[in-house]
């Protein structure tokens, strides 16, 4: 059994989020001008065109135009701007 497929029943069996247990990041976007990111691991780009997102399963890459992190923590970021696109990118190695 992979160690993701593990996380997602410890949490379902211990009736806790899956964020929580995973340490997944979570994304809260509002419309297409605003977007919260939760449990990242830091900025790897940015420009007014372009953020990139590490976390743990991988990058997310927003795409746009006039973004700006209008502030980050060491749990949360947020990014306005005119969000055009989300990307996810797996982290992993492929074997």
């Amino acid at each position: 059994m992979e160690k993701e497929q593990f996380g997602e029943r410890l949490a379902s069996a211990a009736s806790m989020p899956k964020d929580v247990v995973m340490k997944a990041a979570v994304l809260t976007a509002l419309g297409n001008f605003e977007v919260c990111i939760e449990n990242y691991r830091g900025i790897t780009e940015y420009t007014e065109c372009l953020v990139r997102v590490q976390t743990k399963g991988g990058q997310i890459r927003l795409t746009g135009k006039r973004l700006k992190v209008e502030y980050y923590t060491n749990d949360e970021m947020k990014i306005t701007g005119k969000i055009e696109c989300i990307e996810f990118a797996d982290g992993r190695n492929k074997e």
